[in-house]
């Protein structure tokens, strides 16, 4: 009995081991807690930075559309045309102007009075449709026979935009534009292979912003 009742006696340094234990087990669990809390408290500031951030960047990178504003000074710039001479006299003959056409590797010219104002336009399908398909010869055939008067010509302005030209060519069947500024007085031409050209371009120039904005270059940019 004596033995038992020893087993079961608590002794003081016993007793201040188990409440040393209590004590530190206690402590632990609290800075586990507040390790916690800090924890969670980090991470929801650094998401709220993150998001405020990415907020910030993405109002700063915007596009601004502006589709549409290249215009017909930009293609006539950039066409064949606006470096040789494109004009030839209405009372040259058609073998003449087919020489010219021929030369510069061209569809289309405009076509000036004995005075040098525009008169109209001559074509490579007035040639075959007027000259060519009749039998007859270009030697003998002024060009003024076969050419469209100024009164009928659809024209454009060099500040036109690219789609007003391509309306106006789509809509008329035709495949060239005199330019003429705001005297009458011609001042360039273009072809419908320039407008595409230059919507080719632009295209091009967009899909390239798209794809720098995409990966985080370039920011904010205009089409």
């Amino acid at each position: 009995n004596t033995s038992l009742c020893c087993h079961n006696i608590i002794t003081p340094s016993k007793r201040r081991r188990t409440t040393t234990t209590i004590m530190l087990s206690a402590c632990a669990s609290s800075i586990t807690r507040a390790s916690a809390r800090t924890l969670s408290q980090h991470r929801l500031q650094a998401s709220a930075a993150v998001s405020s951030h990415f907020a910030a960047t993405t109002s700063k990178r915007t596009v601004t559309s502006k589709v549409g504003d290249r215009t017909a000074e930009h293609a006539w710039n950039k066409s064949c045309y606006s470096g040789m001479d494109y004009t030839i006299s209405e009372d040259a003959t058609v073998f003449e102007m087919v020489e010219k056409l021929a030369a510069y590797d061209v569809g289309c010219l405009v076509t000036k009075d004995e005075k040098g104002n525009l008169s109209g336009v001559v074509s490579e399908r007035d040639y075959v449709t007027k000259v060519a398909l009749l039998g007859d010869s270009s030697e003998d055939i002024p060009v003024k026979k076969i050419s469209t008067k100024a009164a009928n010509l659809v024209m454009a302005r060099p500040y036109d935009t690219v789609d007003a030209c391509m309306d106006k060519m789509l809509s008329r069947d035709i495949r060239h534009l005199p330019l003429i500024d705001d005297m009458g007085q011609v001042v360039g031409i273009i072809s419908i292979k320039d407008l595409i050209k230059e919507c080719l371009d632009e295209k091009e120039h967009t899909l390239n912003q798209l794809a720098s904005f995409a990966v985080g270059e370039g920011g904010h940019f205009v089409m």
